[in-house]
């Protein structure tokens, strides 16, 4: 039986028959991936733990019919165990492993983008920054923009999402991409403080200089707009968003 090894962040597991799982998991080279992990709910599997969610691991397949099996796995990062003391940012890591699996559609197609970005956007939420932790919301909203950035769906801040005329302009659109200016704007537009407008581009972009000592008013306007336009773009909201602490 032909094989092939991968490195992948576990992003959501079930039950299969009596002791095996399904794991999914979006793996570096060969995107979204479920297969089967034999025994690992006995006591006595030697890598069952390796298997949860958040684990980021470097494992072993075997070519199967319906799924591919897992043969050996060995851990990279163990993401979860500081989380489980931080519920902020448990709760943030939750939305990022369902929105990954939302945003990666096709199984064994390449996602390498979205691979790299989850990875990090975890280690961040594990380590935070070398002068303070950035906040784990902050941390959230700028993945699940960049996130949808890279499956096609990347916002604008600034100029007009519809007609392109320079801005910056104050009303927003999810269902017309971002920033619109008033003659593109439709009925019902939110209007967000220029601060929190410019707080989303600088989350987008990854300049977290920007970022710093930003009042609470913007943050949560910041991820009121953001879940906004993920809902829009997703088709539906993520279950795991009404858990996270704003």
């Amino acid at each position: 039986m032909p094989t092939y090894r991968d490195e992948a962040v576990v992003l959501r597991t079930h039950k299969l028959g009596e002791a095996d799982r399904i794991i999914t998991m979006l793996s570096r080279r060969h995107g979204k991936i479920r297969a089967a992990a034999k025994g690992v709910r006995r006591t006595t599997s030697k890598f069952g733990a390796r298997l949860e969610p958040f684990s980021h691991i470097d494992l072993q397949l075997a070519v199967g019919h319906t799924l591919d099996v897992i043969t050996q796995v060995e851990s990279l990062e163990a993401f979860g165990e500081p989380l489980t003391d931080d519920y902020p940012a448990y709760t943030a890591g939750q939305v990022m492993l369902e929105t990954a699996e939302r945003l990666v559609v096709e199984e064994s197609e390449p996602a390498l983008q979205q691979y790299l970005l989850l990875v990090g956007a975890l280690r961040a939420l594990n380590h935070g920054t070398s002068d303070g932790r950035r906040p784990p919301t902050l941390i959230l909203d700028s993945y699940l923009l960049r996130a949808l950035a890279v499956a096609g769906y990347a916002p604008s801040f600034s100029d007009c999402a519809r007609c392109g005329v320079a801005g910056p302009h104050r009303a927003f659109s999810p269902a017309l991409g971002g920033a619109v200016c008033e003659r593109c704007r439709p009925a019902g537009a939110a209007r967000p403080a220029p601060e929190t407008l410019a707080l989303l581009g600088a989350l987008l972009e990854g300049r977290w200089g920007d970022t710093r000592q930003v009042p609470d008013r913007v943050a949560r306007e910041t991820s009121g707009i953001t879940a906004a336009f993920v809902a829009w773009h997703l088709d539906r909201n993520l279950r795991s968003l009404a858990h996270v602490e704003r």
